[in-house]
């Protein structure tokens, strides 16, 4: 059968047209189909098996690291000199965190409580929980400053039994012990006849109440309703507001719950959160972009005005009584002790906390605290917040172990929590946020480009078609006109069969030819 070859330019053509077209609107459908991928698997639901069980269980390994500040001096301490530390550490702590009692309600909010348990990592450490460190004694000094406006009886009645019990100002124990808790006569005295006035009612440690302990019943959106508020703290602890500061801006629950965040952020987004051990929301903010292991991040990190005193950041007057900028102090929400909360090293302190104490050499890269998150998904990809404990401390008339304390702003132990995602997690991550979306890239592009080729082409050849046939018809007339009988005419006829028509252009030209 013979082909009509400028039909078939034709349909080429049309296949191009509608080739380029397939590939424009792939162009356009196609990120709305990843987007409406990514709210789907975003929401805080137990149909999104990957999700939910991420949220829940959170497979990815966090890790604390806990740095000492070792006292080299604390004779010369006491008679007015200036404290020597020695950094000691890491010890770290693998951190193991899952969600319980999840209950779903009608509002598309979602209550639970995150327990978390903490396991010593000796092959990531860098010596043992039976490492002995010498650091301030918080029961001791702590409790001097929180007692100095008390009758002076009663302030040598403190030290008498701070004797009584051999408390000193300093302690000199195991990472074990001052992590997670030692025995102390004075600690049960104080349980016994004035409970509540510690944090636990056990053993005394810088840790004690954090193992095994849950960090407050958190209610999130579920996002159900609007992407827009997933993650986000309708109540903590059927609270919505705090009441330790003294500003209604300072007692806001701000964000989220620190784990994760609505999608589809911008360079101008901030990440908003609320930390109940800081007892306060915090919110940081853009730096860079990123990458890793090929996907696409933002870095976050805490801007100066995070931990600035109320003279410097008047919206954070609030939290005040201040002392020198890059302090927070959260005695209001720790029983009234003199404890600050810092970037380790005074990282973005005020450069005369460095002068008070010798042995800080403070850095970004160490000491800077970051969040590196994937902005189309709201996930965090690495995590680093870095956070210093310091005690304030000072000579108090009448309570003798104060000594000739100078006053200072003493730090204590740094610690780092850190984590990152990894393994098959990492693998599923970047198929479906970064592999899918290429491939659905280069497939719209590539159809847009054989599209036009197969326009052009056909284009081309249904052009060339065209302009042979009026050639052919002069040669056939001027042949004619030459023999002026129809002999020859009749022979090319005879030897020009449509069949042969068919293979130099098309039937069209013979029919032509029977015409002339």
């Amino acid at each position: 059968m013979a082909i009509n070859k400028s039909k078939v330019a034709i349909g080429f053509i049309a296949a191009g047209v509608l080739t380029v077209f397939f590939g424009t609107v792939l162009a356009f459908v196609g990120p709305l189909i990843i987007d409406d991928q990514i709210v789907k698997n975003t929401v805080i639901d137990p149909k999104n098996e990957l999700s939910y069980t991420m949220w829940k269980d959170i497979p990815v390994p966090f890790f604390m690291s806990v740095y000492f500040f070792h006292i080299l001096n604390p004779k010369e301490i006491l008679s007015g000199e200036k404290p020597m530390v020695e950094q000691r550490g890491p010890y770290v702590y693998r951190k193991r965190c899952q969600k319980d009692n999840i209950t779903f309600h009608p509002n598309d909010t979602v209550s639970y409580r995150e327990y978390r348990e903490y396991f010593f990592e000796p092959t990531m450490s860098a010596g043992n929980e039976s490492d002995v460190v010498t650091i301030p004694n918080m029961l001791v000094l702590g409790a001097a400053v929180m007692m100095e406006n008390l009758p002076y009886a009663v302030r040598l009645m403190i030290s008498a039994t701070f004797k009584t019990f051999n408390e000193g100002p300093f302690l000199t124990k195991t990472v074990g012990e001052l992590m997670w808790g030692y025995d102390s006569g004075l600690v049960d005295f104080l349980n016994k006849y004035l409970p509540g006035m510690l944090p636990s009612t056990g053993k005394f440690g810088l840790f004690a109440e954090f193992n095994n302990s849950n960090t407050g019943l958190f209610t999130i959106f579920t996002g159900q309703d609007d992407i827009r508020k997933v993650h986000k703290v309708d109540s903590w602890n059927g609270l919505t507001k705090l009441n330790y500061w003294k500003t209604p801006q300072c007692n806001m629950i701000n964000g989220t719950a620190g784990q994760m965040w609505p999608p589809f952020m911008t360079k101008e987004s901030t990440l908003p959160f609320y930390s109940p051990d800081a007892c306060r929301s915090m919110e940081l903010v853009y730096q860079r972009p990123g990458e890793m292991n090929g996907i696409p991040l933002y870095r976050y990190v805490a801007p100066k005005t995070l931990f600035a005193n109320g003279t410097e950041y008047a919206p954070n007057e609030g939290f005040c009584p201040c002392r020198q900028s890059g302090l927070l102090n959260v005695s209001s929400c720790r029983h009234n002790s003199p404890v600050f909360i810092s970037h380790p090293h005074f990282f973005n302190a005020d450069p005369v906390l460095l002068d008070y104490v010798q042995g800080l050499h403070p850095n970004e890269d160490e000491h800077g605290l970051f969040i590196d998150i994937h902005p189309q998904t709201g996930v965090p990809l690495n995590v680093s917040i870095r956070l210093q404990l310091n005690l304030y401390m000072k000579r108090v008339s009448g309570i003798t172990e104060t000594g000739k304390i100078s006053e200072v702003v003493m730090p204590m132990i740094w610690f780092e929590e850190s984590g990152y995602i990894d393994g098959p997690i990492l693998t599923t991550f970047h198929t479906n946020l970064v592999v899918l979306p290429a491939v659905m890239e280069y497939m719209q592009y590539g159809f847009i480009a054989l599209g036009l080729a197969t326009i052009i082409i056909a284009v081309l050849v249904h052009r060339r078609l065209k302009q042979r046939l009026p050639r052919l018809i002069v040669v056939f007339r001027a042949i004619r006109q030459a023999d002026g009988q129809n002999g020859i005419c009749q022979k090319l006829k005879g030897v020009f069969k449509p069949a042969l028509f068919s293979s130099v252009a098309s039937l069209r030209w013979y029919d032509v030819f029977e015409q002339i």
